[in-house]
């Protein structure tokens, strides 16, 4: 009866391990492939598009190309403070969270473009740099996401509320980050395959 309690305990413990919050290499390496592969995705987006093409507006209450990269710069810069400043200092997490599952909703949810969200003031662009300053702005904000994913171990054991309904640890907002990007780069994609987007 003992040696089978000692084969029980040592389950539990094992499945509290496997349940755990350490990020794996794996996760670290997916994370910092899709970070690459939405900055990409800004690149081409914006490529080669003339000022008239970077300032149409499908609609007065719509976003341009040139507004919408000014969001997901200013988004970039926001989302990452809060991870260095406020997730990163919150207290460990006392309880397991199937890791798994919250990344696959986050890569899931936030790139939806059904469900639309108002962006909170401090993310609304105003026009602040040109489109090649917001790009060249953008791609030295990813660069430090991206470092920072490279460098950082803990990133699993800080966790806080987010917008989706569900708290999220640091590497969750890190991936949160990056699909924030990819809506976002749909959203200028439909801008340019509006009829009336200027030829050049």
């Amino acid at each position: 009866m003992k040696k089978v309690s000692l084969h029980f305990c040592a389950l539990l413990l094992l499945g509290t391990v496997a349940f755990s919050q350490a990020l794996t290499q794996a996760d670290r390496e997916k994370g910092v492939q899709y970070l690459e592969q939405t900055r990409d995705g800004v690149v081409a987006a914006t490529k080669g598009l003339s000022d008239a093409q970077m300032k149409f507006k499908p609609a007065p209450d719509r976003w341009s190309v040139a507004e919408t990269l000014e969001h997901i710069a200013l988004a970039e810069d926001f989302l990452m403070q809060n991870v260095a400043e406020k997730i990163m200092k919150a207290p460990p997490r006392t309880t397991d969270r199937d890791t798994a599952k919250i990344d696959a909703m986050v890569l899931a949810m936030i790139p939806d473009r059904s469900h639309k969200a108002q962006a909170p003031p401090e993310l609304v662009p105003t026009g602040r740099w040109s489109p090649s300053e917001t790009l060249d702005h953008f791609l030295k904000s990813r660069a430090r996401t991206i470092a920072f994913l490279k460098s950082t171990s803990d990133l699993r054991e800080h966790v806080a509320d987010s917008p989706i309904g569900q708290p999220l640890d640091a590497y969750e907002w890190l991936l949160f980050i990056a699909a924030h990007s990819e809506r976002h780069t749909k959203q200028i994609n439909e801008v340019k395959a509006d009829p009336n987007f200027p030829k050049s």
